[in-house]
């Protein structure tokens, strides 16, 4: 945990205001990526679920990797609105939107330039959960190996393996989408409308025994 966010999360825990407004600043951008990608159009909501309990049980936080315990918190409030919606639900992506992403990607390397975006997020959910979370949890919260298997109940090696497949296939897959590749028409010039698909999102699977 870096010296600032320490110095926060002490500050924070004795009642300072302005410290835990700057963890929340620090972490809520990366958070509400990562649960956008598990549960859709209700990340907002499970996310201030989040920072509920967060606020709640900051005092009994002891030290560690603050970012890996806030995340394990949203990983558990996500997977319980999961099971209360009984569903999976799928995140609507124009397809015009793929056309944002770098259509020249052949590396996972540069497939992670790209996360943040909208349609980064998208195309990560179409990844094999397992591999999903890992990107997320590397790429977006930018934990280590060892913290995001921890957090998923894996062995760091399991966690690496599963964020490079994943990163490698993103980049398959933005590759794929690149409006580059499609064939030009002088027939009109007014662009194509956009179509919506549905596309489901990653679960989270059983911790490895």
């Amino acid at each position: 945990m870096s010296g600032e966010l320490t110095e926060a999360v002490v500050a924070a825990q004795a009642g300072d205001e302005d410290a835990f407004r700057y963890l929340y600043r620090s972490l809520q951008p990366g958070l509400l990526r990562y649960l956008t990608a598990l549960v859709g159009a209700d990340a907002e909501d499970v996310a201030s679920e989040t920072w509920l309990q967060i606020s709640r049980d900051l005092p009994s936080f002891t030290g560690g990797e603050f970012r890996a315990w806030t995340v394990t918190i949203a990983r558990n409030r996500a997977m319980d609105h999961l099971r209360r919606q009984r569903r999976r639900p799928s995140l609507p992506v124009p397809v015009q939107a793929l056309s944002e992403l770098a259509g020249d990607a052949d590396t996972a390397e540069r497939a992670g330039e790209t996360i943040g975006t909208e349609a980064a997020l998208a195309l990560i959910s179409t990844l094999p959960p397992r591999e999903a979370e890992a990107v997320l949890l590397r790429a977006v919260i930018g934990l280590d190996a060892e913290t995001a298997g921890r957090v998923l109940g894996r062995r760091p090696g399991a966690v690496r393996t599963a964020a490079h497949r994943g990163l490698r296939r993103l980049a398959a897959l933005m590759e794929r989408h690149d409006p580059a590749d499609q064939p030009a028409t002088s027939e009109s010039t007014t662009p194509p409308r956009a179509r919506t698909g549905r596309r489901q999102t990653p679960h989270a699977e059983p911790a490895d025994g």
